[in-house]
């Protein structure tokens, strides 16, 4: 039991469980053929909602963030590795005072599930569409439609020879060295990015695929390590190849280009992707 385990209200006037908010996860799969599959509890009749459908979680505990606690209840609650699930990010459902945080993850592959507490009457992979086949637990069946709409990754694409041209940092003298210090701040984005743009994917946090394309002197940035960050050697014009990886999505990602140069802009929101400026992401990091 954890420090965690009780009772508590909200500026709403409801009494939840969770003295320090409670966090879940909707882990989903998306197979060779597109179809998504979304990973359900049916609760235990004993309980809160007894009998119904919803998301794994519970209680956090003082001490932990809400995608460790989600990962933590979900490993308490069935056989699922959560060690293998990528998480994209986080949406929150504030009560004033109380919260609940949904952490959305997915999977390579539909490995098989056993419920593994008392809590857990069974654990099923559930087909997108037929999730409102089930009996839902009310919360989570509230939040479906907001969390249907955040299943997706995020790739962030930063067009590097713009962005350092956007930083006082000398690059005019040493190109590479340049990209490959901001290479290098890209890392501190690993602990989960606020404020996307709108649009894009409602998480109020975010845990994107960091893309660097960079081009010219600076393509060697490339031969080096870059835990956390993947950088993309330009063969030719880096726009281009911008332009190339956004035209080359998943359907399970969506994507966000930082540049201010107004011709990329208009060429990768043509090809589906958002665009945001230099600006935004300088503040990031």
């Amino acid at each position: 039991m954890g420090d965690g385990d009780g009772w508590a209200g909200c500026g709403q006037g409801h009494t939840h469980w969770g003295r320090f908010g409670a966090a879940g996860l909707l882990a989903y799969h998306r197979d060779a053929g597109g179809q998504v599959w979304i990973l359900l509890q049916q609760r235990a009749w004993w309980g809160i909602g007894g009998g119904t459908w919803g998301m794994f979680g519970g209680a956090l505990h003082s001490h932990e963030d809400p995608v460790t606690g989600a990962l933590r209840e979900t490993s308490e609650e069935c056989t699922l590795d959560v060690s293998a699930v990528n998480v994209h990010g986080t949406t929150v459902e504030d009560h004033g005072g109380w919260s609940f945080t949904s952490v959305m993850g997915s999977l390579t592959e539909l490995v098989p599930v056993d419920a593994a507490s008392r809590e857990t009457r069974r654990a099923e992979w559930v087909r997108e569409e037929e999730v409102t086949d089930r009996k839902l637990f009310a919360p989570f069946a509230r939040s479906w439609p907001r969390l249907r709409d955040a299943m997706k990754g995020l790739v962030l694409v930063v067009d590097a020879a713009n962005v350092v041209g956007a930083r006082a940092d000398g690059w005019w003298k040493d190109r590479a060295g340049a990209n490959a210090r901001l290479r290098d701040d890209l890392k501190a984005l690993a602990g989960g990015v606020r404020g996307l743009p709108g649009g894009v994917v409602p998480f109020d946090r975010c845990f994107p695929e960091v893309v660097l394309v960079v081009e010219g002197a600076a393509r060697p940035v490339a031969d080096e390590p870059a835990d956390g960050v993947n950088v993309v050697a330009a063969p030719g014009s880096g726009d281009d190849r911008i332009v190339e990886l956004v035209r080359e999505a998943r359907p399970d990602t969506a994507h966000l280009v930082v540049t201010a140069d107004r011709e990329l802009r208009a060429r990768c929101e043509a090809a589906g992707a958002a665009v945001t400026g230099p600006r935004w992401l300088l503040e990031r990091l």
